[in-house]
């Protein structure tokens, strides 16, 4: 993919935070596979368990084998992958010193890639848990240790090297969406057209799938699926742990864009157990970015996919569990510890729950929208759609930062992008700088007082769009195949019927004072009256769930302000726990 490479890299890298397929690895390989000395190999002894094998003898096997590190003490370890067809090609031969794993290791997830014996092997099996121990206390060692795991997923996804085979004919949605959920989670994998390669044609032939089945998924330990849904995927990838068990976590964040990400790193690092929920791909829609330049610390901006990339990592560094893609049903909230049903029937149960569930993307009221999602009409604007537009002309409405980011983003692709909004302009909406770089991108044209009215397509997706000026009446069709949809984000809200947390006449979570006055009002009380207990800033009409970030009544809609509640949440997450009873 141009790239579905995960956008986090390094603090180090001096490259466009965009372009990731510009990423020099070959004047990486130091950084890729470092080598361990005598005296730190003799150190890392403490973190894990001595293990041999014989020469020929299978150490791990992609998909079904998980570990955290595996330090080669003595002999060499052949790392293959397997195609299609089930021929296995050999990546790369490691010896003495070197260490196996890479970002899915951090969380005891399966291993991608499989490993066998070259002659007598010797070697240090450190768990995922020991491996983020020493992550964190051997600091130097650690760095080097994260940088060549986000390094190696990196090099995994640009060279199609493990994760699933995605089988399709060109232009299928299902196999957009498949594609898009699994770039968006930053997960290695490999798209092949039937049309144009033989061994895709040949598993087609075997299979026969429908119209309705495309697309064929092949799972790194060989299971093949016809058109799963993202959880099917999510599971047969080791993304959606089994969360049947019984145990009870400190935090529960229902989330995780960059408020949530923040909450679950700062509370981990704490010491505090946290699970992190997110319904389709972690950074929430900050992920849909493609670059943000106000962003505290970032001259020359990042991209939001590179920002959530580098705290989803560091999350893991910390022990954070996160399931994706994992869609809360309802919250439970009269008993004791608070539950939380997942839409998978599955029940997790947590003292403290975090709400930084965002916001659904508006939908326009157009007849046949959803014909054509994924088929010409997109709510994300990353290099996957990018590529599809080369050279097209598109219609981009909206009018807020993210429309913005993603016009000056694409008009980089795209022959002619149409701007959209029905205001008079966007100076209500939009940050002054974007303004100024949309106004000098000569292939951006601004259309005011007008909307889309109609949607036209075919079998094969959309082909035109209708709009109308809402001030002159006047419509004009355009041929257009793409369409971006950046028309703002409704509560995600819905889901807290059960429970009685306080939400505004939109949909928004109340929380601290705006509860106390909201209920004050609602008992005809003028001021605050001395029997309403205290309640911290950011906690909801609920004791022990908390609400941050864009679903939280009165937010600033800004990255930095939701990093920032999901911080300052945590401490207010001590002061409760600190109150409840010994043994809680």
């Amino acid at each position: 993919m141009a790239s579905s490479t995960p956008e986090f890299i390094p603090e180090t890298s001096q490259d466009d935070p965009v372009q990731f397929a510009t990423l020099d690895l070959q004047g990486r390989s130091h950084q890729i596979s470092p080598v361990f000395n005598a005296l730190e190999l003799q150190r890392l002894q403490r973190y894990g368990t001595r293990r041999h094998f014989n020469d020929g003898e299978t150490l791990f096997e992609a998909g079904s084998s998980s570990f955290g590190m595996l330090v080669i003490l003595s002999g060499r370890v052949s790392i293959t992958r397997h195609e299609v067809l089930g021929q296995a090609s050999v990546l790369r031969e490691v010896g003495v010193g070197h260490f196996i794993a890479e970002v899915a290791q951090l969380s005891g997830r399966p291993t991608l890639v499989n490993g066998s014996a070259v002659g007598a092997v010797e070697l240090l099996d450190i768990s995922s848990e020991s491996l983020r121990a020493l992550i964190v206390a051997e600091a130097e060692m650690g760095e080097r240790i994260v940088r060549a795991l986000i390094l190696r997923r990196v090099a995994l996804i640009e060279s199609n090297s493990g994760g699933p085979v995605l089988v399709g004919p060109r232009g299928n949605g299902n196999l957009f969406h498949l594609q898009s959920f699994l770039s968006s989670n930053g997960h290695p994998h490999t798209v092949l057209d039937p049309a144009t390669d033989t061994s895709a044609a040949a598993l087609a032939g075997r299979y026969q799938p429908t119209p309705q089945e495309w697309p064929l998924v092949i799972c790194p330990d060989g299971k093949i699926m016809k058109n799963p849904g993202n959880a099917e995927l999510g599971r047969c990838l080791g993304m959606l742990p089994d969360l049947s068990g019984d145990k009870i976590f400190d935090v529960l964040v229902v989330g995780a864009g960059p408020a949530g990400l923040a909450t679950a790193v700062y509370a981990a690092s704490e010491g505090l157990s946290v699970l992190a929920l997110e319904q389709r791909a972690y950074g929430g829609q900050a992920g849909a970015s493609a670059r943000i330049e106000n962003y505290l610390g970032f001259p020359t901006g990042i991209s939001g996919r590179a920002l959530a990339g580098r705290a989803y990592v560091q999350a893991q560094k910390f022990g954070v569990e996160i399931a994706t893609p994992a869609s809360a049903a309802n919250l439970l909230c009269d008993s004791w510890p608070l539950r939380v049903n997942l839409c998978d029937g599955t029940q997790v149960r947590a003292r403290t729950v975090v709400l930084s569930c965002g916001a659904r993307y508006r939908r326009p009221s157009l007849a046949n929208l959803k014909t054509y999602e994924g088929r010409g009409v997109y709510y994300w604007a990353s290099p996957i759609e990018a590529k599809l537009c080369r050279q097209e002309e598109i219609i981009l409405v909206g009018g807020g930062n993210s429309a913005g980011q993603a016009a000056v983003f694409l008009s980089g692709h795209a022959a002619k992008v149409h701007m959209v909004i029905r205001g008079e302009g966007l100076a209500a909406s939009m940050s002054s700088y974007l303004i100024e770089r949309i106004a000098a991108t000569p292939n951006i044209t601004l259309h005011t007082h007008t909307e889309i009215i109609a949607l036209e397509g075919d079998d094969e997706g959309l082909t035109g769009a209708r709009w109308r000026n809402n001030q002159t009446g006047e419509e004009c069709d355009c041929a257009v195949r793409r369409v971006f949809l950046f028309v703002g984000a409704d509560p995600n809200t819905d889901w807290l019927h059960d429970c009685a947390v306080a939400v505004d006449e939109q949909g928004f979570i109340r929380t601290g004072f705006d509860v106390t006055r909201a209920e004050c009002r609602a008992h005809g009380h003028g001021v605050y009256p001395p029997d309403l207990p205290d309640r911290a800033a950011l906690e909801t009409s609920v004791p022990g769930v908390f609400a941050i970030g864009d679903v939280r009544a009165g937010s600033t809609k800004r990255v930095a302000a939701a990093v920032g509640e999901g911080a300052a949440v945590v401490s207010q997450i001590h002061g409760f726990l600190a109150r409840l009873p010994v043994g809680s």
